[in-house]
């Protein structure tokens, strides 16, 4: 299946036995097609691209970073909008501008349309909302508050974005540590979940997806490092993955997809890899391997203080400097580089097909990542004193 070397990364961790799966030769595969946007701050360049998703008409939607100058100060005239890309990948414009008013962004994050109204939904973290747009890219309204900064996690603010059949929006608050369901207008009907480490417990629900299949809630729990399936009334029913980086293992997943086979897609961000694993969260195959330097040295995300980007950038195919915002359409994975720029498009290959039996590899111990990614941290700390 061609999968990638794999890197370990120190990390802290206490907790509890979770099941989790040897690799598997299964016919499962993604393959590199082409790339969308390139580094960069002018008008179609992408920074820290955070959220991704595909119209029908297949064109591409990225949310483009909180507004930075290239040395990395604060500005918020620079990306925080939504670029568009037609199905060739060329830029045809954006949605929104930054600023607090209404329609504007001070850093766009996840984002999704609605199967039912065609209506785009768009996380904005430091506004601490979700704005929505009709198909045209008229603002409709604003909703939401969820969770800020909190010690230890460097991210916050409104997470995956996700809909059910009946046209009811679930947004994960991420630093809530909970998923909060609201009508298409945006009032609020409830929430899923809590802190905490056990089952249907969060600490940074990032990803959020219904199955198209059976309706049940795939959520990537980040900083608990694992995938928590949950059904439709919101029970929880399995958690697989465990902290590291082998395979199975994740190191702070963020973008999690389901396709209409209900295999599932999970950007392992720090271990800059997307994993595939069956809905029973048996191993299928990984893809990916970190951006390296001229010597052959992982390439570490950018400080405080340093444009957004790692140093050097590693355009090959198949590097990240970190995988983030994640959109699954017609077979085609794309995924966000979070550090370098761009999003890279992935064909999904056998995902039809019966795999063959998993073997177990018995009980593991399940970590809890306090992994460091100090330049966020860092950057917001400094923005919301400016």
């Amino acid at each position: 299946m061609g999968l990638v070397k794999h890197f370990a990364i120190a990390v802290v961790s206490s907790g509890f036995m979770v099941l989790a799966t040897s690799a598997q030769a299964l016919s499962l595969t993604l393959k590199y097609e082409r790339s969308i946007g390139s580094p960069g701050f002018a008008s179609g360049q992408l920074f820290v691209p955070q959220g991704i998703t595909v119209d029908n008409a297949g064109n591409t939607l990225v949310s483009n970073g909180r507004g930075l100058n290239p040395d990395g100060s604060f500005n918020a005239d620079i990306g925080n909008r939504v670029e568009v890309f037609n199905p060739q990948g060329d830029y045809i414009g954006a949605i929104g501008r930054g600023g607090t008013g209404p329609g504007e962004f001070d850093e766009p994050s996840a984002l999704e349309i609605s199967p039912q109204t065609g209506n785009l939904y768009v996380g904005d973290v430091f506004n601490n909302r979700v704005n929505v747009y009709d198909p045209q890219g008229n603002f409709i309204n604003s909703f939401g508050s969820f969770g800020g900064l909190i010690p230890g996690r460097a991210f916050f603010g409104p997470s995956g974005v996700t809909f059910d059949q009946q046209g009811n929006v679930y947004i994960g608050d991420f630093s809530g540590d909970k998923i909060n369901k609201y009508t298409p207008e945006g009032e609020l009907l409830g929430s899923i979940g809590t802190s905490g480490t056990a089952p249907g417990q969060f600490q940074g629900p990032a990803g959020v997806r219904i199955s198209p299949v059976s309706g049940n809630f795939y959520v990537s729990d980040q900083f608990n490092n694992r995938v928590q399936v949950l059904n439709p009334a919101g029970d929880p029913i399995l958690t697989f993955g465990t902290q590291g980086a082998g395979l199975g293992q994740f190191n702070q997943p963020i973008g999690l997809e389901v396709d209409e086979f209900e295999n599932i897609y999970v950007a392992d961000s720090i271990n800059s890899r997307v994993q595939v694993f069956d809905k029973n969260g048996n191993f299928l195959t990984a893809f990916g391997e970190p951006a390296l330097d001229a010597s052959g040295e992982i390439v570490p995300p950018p400080q405080l203080g340093e444009p957004p980007f790692g140093d050097p950038i590693d355009l090959t195919p198949g590097r990240f400097n970190w995988t983030g915002g994640t959109a699954y359409k017609d077979g085609k994975l794309y995924v966000g580089d979070f550090f370098q720029g761009r999003v890279q498009v992935l064909a999904v290959e056998g995902r039809n097909e019966v795999p063959e039996p998993s073997s177990m590899l018995g009980m593991g111990i399940f970590g809890i990542g306090i992994a460091a990614a100090k330049w966020r941290k860092n950057r917001q700390q400094k923005s919301a004193m400016s």
